[in-house]
């Protein structure tokens, strides 16, 4: 089984065949891309139209805001099945194939259970997106040069949560009702990111079954099979004078 190093983490390439000639076994079923969960949305209009730029808003205040809530909202979904994510149920960040390892600032790789991971992204998150001189909510403020950098930095952990979530806690999602808010934070995510191209399409590739099934306009529901005509008899009929 090759390694691929990449970043913070690891792609396992699994080969067709294993060396004693049987076949591999089959993958596991990804429930999470099933059409009876993926149908399930909290909103059903085009989700594009809330991450474009509007026109009398600066860029960066437009990222800061709309980065500020997903960290939010994806925190929020997280700890709805944080009693499900231990060190003993995930012992390891993983989502599909990959597992990711935490980089400290010195540059030193961990490899950590999937909550420490969390709280290590979510930490950093908050740290961000609190500081005034990155994150600057006083009017006149200059965004640091280093912005969209560390924007890009807080997406590409916040999809790893994301991707985690899917892996490996959507049964308990789905348990609890919530699969139709994390799809339509999924979906409102990628869209978001991909308009302004803040993760590099490698980082995302491992759930693009899912985002292409998610970021497609919802099917409009079929048409009602039409009224049959009246009849002549019981139509009323106008007599001229």
């Amino acid at each position: 089984m090759g390694v691929l190093v990449c970043c913070d983490c690891f792609f396992y390439r699994k080969s067709k065949t294993k060396p004693n000639g049987k076949k591999p076994p089959v993958e596991e079923k990804k429930q999470y891309v099933e059409p009876e969960f993926t149908k399930t949305r909290v909103v059903d209009f085009d989700l594009k139209e809330l991450v474009v730029l509007p026109r009398e808003i600066d860029l960066n205040e437009w990222l800061a805001s709309n980065t500020t809530t997903f960290f939010n909202l994806i925190n929020l979904q997280y700890s709805t099945i944080s009693e499900f994510c231990t060190g003993e149920t995930c012992q390891a960040m993983t989502a599909c194939s990959t597992i990711y390892y935490w980089y400290d600032e010195r540059g030193k790789k961990t490899k950590c259970t999937a909550p420490q991971y969390v709280d290590f992204v979510m930490s950093l998150c908050q740290k961000l997106v609190t500081d005034e001189e990155i994150f600057p909510t006083k009017y006149g403020k200059e965004f640091p040069n280093s912005f969209e950098s560390l924007v890009k930095k807080i997406c590409r952990y916040l999809f790893h949560v994301l991707a985690h979530l899917y892996w490996a806690h959507f049964k308990e999602t789905v348990a609890l009702d919530l699969h139709g808010h994390l799809n339509t934070l999924y979906a409102h995510f990628i869209v978001f990111v991909r308009e302004f191209n803040l993760i590099d399409p490698k980082e995302t590739c491992i759930m693009d079954d899912l985002s292409e099934i998610l970021c497609s306009p919802v099917p409009s529901p079929a048409p009602s099979s039409a009224a049959p005509a009246p009849s002549p008899s019981s139509q009323n009929h106008v007599t001229e004078r």
